[in-house]
């Protein structure tokens, strides 16, 4: 025991207290939902149980087992056409599979239905051209699995085509000598090294369908998040929504778990030296390939972007005059500042934790460490309520003990809405930045101590300018995902504040979906804008490192 306590003396340091304090002031949520747990049910939850319960499991699963399927053909049928074969606009095709991402899905939602509903503009088209559809169902279950698999599939497709442009030329010329045709190339070595890219990009696929509300909502679909919505706003029943809030932590962390089970079990690694230039082993397309896989490849760009934007144009033009003004560039501001103030606190908060917690000794503080960067992982619905209920405890504390009113704080700005965002994306920033600190290693620091600079010194000085680029790559992903965020924003914002998001969402909400179209496309470009600053800033820093890579050689 004295053992102990000596080294826990000798190991903790100011920067332990600092690392656990905001470790533990960011993971509030959490605990939140937790701790109020224990206040037992609410009085609408033998209602909900009897009645919803069974409706949100089967829907959420589905929905799950459903976008994943279409998600896993769709991202890796597109990752290895264009990382294995050479073909005409390859490169803009390439860039083309990425943008779906843009779009949010309750956005695509809305399309579609004008698209296919009754009078739609693509049904209207083909009537004209001699065919008899009426019309194409999409307000069900199997509607939200396309809508959502469409405007996902780049999770899959983003990981799984880094893999497959990193497979070496040996390991390909070994299976071809072993007579391995190219089907069971791709079956039998190609598709296991790439399983914990498809993997890890279908975690993501699953985390945001789970915390998807607009589409859900639009479509009529009961799932977890509309029902937490529903069970918190409609039935006034907070006590309740945080039980099914529990729930889906719950399940969350069931699929975490699977999720790092079978990514241990498969595991790989390719040397550097190994890997070729991906340009050298491109095949060009022969036979009935020239005709099926441009076609393969067409297929998500026409379904996930093109036909959603050839929609929302359309309903943009009709309603231009009456929804170009001053109020809509005012929402947009407001949204481009809301996003840049949350992303400028999410990427200090991720470098003071990176930082702090490198500089202290004491290995329970990593413990805490993960728990703040869980954030990501969990839908914005379940933040949002914990949030809500934890400043509730505050708000009544400071009134019934100092008989203070400072509610307008919380809720009458955006304070509360930044510290959910920062929660929520924390891990976007937090895991790249790691993970490119650690290819720093510790001798430029324990070198620039040794000739007595300070750790704050050193970190000014060495280690962020080395890490720049990877700053501004999480600052923009960060950015990109706060644009797009829609219940977390539905749930804290303050009355006085508008986004694109949430304006493009009342308005499909109250059956004015042409009107919705304008915000949405301001929405979808300046997202897309910020993805173009991101690839471009990837490129210049890789042709950054390449003079340097060959003059150590």
């Amino acid at each position: 025991m004295q053992f102990r306590i000596k080294h826990l003396k000798r190991d903790i340091n100011q920067w332990s207290f600092y690392t656990m304090a905001i470790g533990l002031f960011v993971a509030i949520p959490v605990f939140a939902i937790v701790i109020y747990l224990f206040d037992g049910v609410g009085e609408m939850w033998r209602h909900i149980v009897n009645y919803f319960l069974l409706d949100y499991i089967q829907n959420s699963l589905f929905l799950l087992l459903g976008t994943g399927f279409l998600t896993f053909f769709l991202g890796i049928s597109s990752a290895w056409i264009v990382s294995n074969y050479d073909f005409p606009f390859r490169r803009l095709i390439e860039w083309l599979l990425f943008l779906p991402l843009a779009i949010p899905s309750y956005i695509v939602a809305y399309a579609y239905v004008g698209l296919l509903g009754n009078g739609g503009s693509l049904i209207t088209y083909l009537q004209s051209i001699g065919f008899s559809i009426q019309k194409v169902e999409m307000m069900n279950i199997f509607g939200l699995i396309w809508v959502l698999s469409f405007s996902l599939f780049p999770y899959v497709y983003a990981s799984t085509r880094t893999v497959f442009k990193s497979h070496p030329n040996s390991i390909r010329e070994t299976a071809y000598l072993l007579g391995a045709s190219n089907r069971r190339y791709f079956f039998s070595v190609a598709l296991p090294l790439a399983s914990p890219a498809i993997i890890g990009g279908l975690f993501l696929v699953f985390m945001e369908v789970l915390n998807d509300y607009g589409a859900a909502k639009y479509y009529g679909i009961n799932t977890f998040t509309t029902g937490i919505f529903r069970t918190w706003t409609a039935l006034e029943d907070l006590q309740s929504a945080i039980y099914l809030s529990a729930l889906l932590v719950v399940l969350v962390f069931l699929i975490n778990s699977l999720v790092n089970w079978l990514r241990g079990k498969r595991s790989y690694a390719i040397k550097v030296g190994q890997q070729s230039s991906t340009h050298s082993r491109r095949k060009s397309l022969n036979g009935s390939k020239r005709i099926i896989y441009p076609l393969l490849l067409a297929i998500p760009i026409v379904f996930g972007l093109l036909l959603p934007i050839a929609q929302l144009s359309y309903w943009a033009m009709l309603t231009l005059d009456t929804m170009l003004n001053a109020e809509l560039f005012w929402i947009a501001l407001q949204s481009i500042s809301v996003a840049f103030g949350a992303a400028f606190f999410i990427l200090i908060t991720a470098l003071v934790l990176i930082f702090f917690s490198k500089w202290n000794y004491l290995n329970s503080v990593h413990f805490i460490k993960k728990v703040a960067t869980i954030g990501y992982v969990i839908p914005g619905a379940i933040i949002g309520i914990g949030i809500i209920r934890s400043s509730q405890t505050v708000i009544n504390f400071f009134s019934d003990t100092f008989h203070l009113k400072i509610g307008y704080l919380f809720y009458g700005s955006s304070v509360i809405l930044i510290y959910a965002y920062v929660f929520r994306f924390l891990a976007v920033a937090y895991n790249p930045i790691e993970a490119n600190t650690l290819k720093l290693g510790k001798y430029l620091a324990e070198s620039s101590y040794l000739l007595g600079s300070s750790k704050i010194k050193t970190l000014f000085k060495i280690e962020l300018p080395l890490l720049r680029g990877t700053i501004i790559s999480a600052f923009l992903l960060v950015f990109i995902d706060i644009l797009k965020e829609l219940p977390l924003t539905l749930i804290l914002k303050p009355y006085n504040l508008q986004t694109l998001a949430v304006k493009a969402y009342e308005y499909a909400d109250d059956e004015r979906v042409a009107e919705a179209a304008l915000p949405a496309l301001v929405l979808i470009f300046t997202i897309t804008l910020m993805m173009m600053l991101l690839n471009y800033g990837n490129k210049k820093l890789t042709s950054f490192g390449k003079p340097a890579n060959k003059q150590m050689k």
